[in-house]
């Protein structure tokens, strides 16, 4: 697939969502690129900004099977992996799969539940497959989780470990449509009957599966390559940081900012690809210091601050 054919499928599909969703076309992208580059999304934000709608919608327009599941602070990890259950008519055992079984999962309000069932889905997200009672039971291709979580400032809520974190590949917010935005909102829906609106299929499970290929073939200089991995290291050594961006996080960096390139319609990455995708790749993998929670600095800001500081390389011609 050449350049300009993945930017016009990759647009097509933003606006498809965009029929649906009321947010920036940036973050919108933001979700693309981590579900192209077979990695798995969070979104953050306050209830009723659209988390919901947003991850419904990504399913609906790529035409993959879509499951859904609340997480509550009662929630077992059985309720979301599966189990085995006894059949009487065979007198056997046998699985039942849970919702993670489909190819876009909705983990809603993950951090509503307590850390063992939130773990239940490491292996899944990390190995594409699930173990119950000894027994391995693949998940589909493709498979992506895309979660939501509350702030943990509100109540009822499980900060997750950094461990779970460094699983999905970019973070990013929804927030606040501006006035206009909300305005729109209203007048989509005294424009149609249903209460929730629906995304039409713009793009086959085989374009899909294509889409996702193109990323391998992205050309990378070593340039921008050195300029990836010092602005992940840097993270390290900031002052305001205790833990800063893994071996895994970079290498993670770097399939995003190839897939980004692809989505622009290019076959090379840039420098502006790496100033792009830097706060929604490093920013959730980043672990503050007790003073700097306290000073209330976010991480956002120390990638900022370091994008800032650090001299772009100048591609050759």
């Amino acid at each position: 697939m050449d350049p300009a054919t993945v930017q016009r499928r990759s647009d097509e599909i933003l606006d498809g969502i965009a029929t649906a969703v009321v947010t920036e076309r940036s973050t919108l992208k933001t979700v693309l690129v981590g579900l192209l580059s077979d990695g798995h999304v969070l979104l953050e934000d306050v209830p009723g900004t659209g988390k919901t709608l947003t991850a419904r919608s990504f399913a609906n327009a790529v035409d993959v099977s879509f499951s859904r599941v609340q997480f509550t602070p009662d929630l077992l990890p059985s309720d979301v992996i599966g189990s085995n259950v006894f059949d009487e008519e065979t007198r056997s055992f046998e699985f039942q799969p849970g919702p993670v079984f489909a190819n876009v999962v909705l983990a809603d309000e993950i951090n509503r539940a307590p850390p063992k069932t939130q773990a239940a889905l490491l292996e899944a997200m990390e190995e594409g497959q699930v173990t119950v009672d000894g027994e391995t039971h693949p998940l589909p291709d493709p498979f992506v989780v895309i979660a939501t979580q509350n702030p943990v400032e509100m109540d009822g809520t499980f900060e997750l470990p950094a461990a779970q974190k460094d699983r999905f590949i970019v973070k990013t917010s929804l927030g606040y449509p501006d006035r206009a935005g909300e305005l729109e909102l209203i007048d989509r829906r005294a424009g149609r009957a249903a209460s929730s609106p629906s995304v039409r299929t713009v793009c086959s499970l085989d374009t899909l599966t294509q889409l996702r290929r193109v990323p391998e073939s992205i050309r990378v200089e070593n340039g921008v390559r050195e300029y990836l991995v010092d602005v992940a290291r840097a993270t390290r050594t900031d002052e305001r940081v205790n833990t800063g961006v893994s071996p895994r996080g970079i290498q993670r960096f770097f399939e995003v900012v190839r897939t980004h390139a692809a989505l622009m319609g290019r076959a090379y990455a840039t420098p502006d690809d790496v100033k792009a995708m830097a706060p929604p790749v490093l920013s959730h993998r980043i672990v503050v210091t007790p003073d700097a929670r306290v000073s209330g600095v976010s991480t956002t800001e120390i990638v900022d601050d370091i994008l800032s500081d650090m001299p772009v390389p100048q591609l050759r011609a």
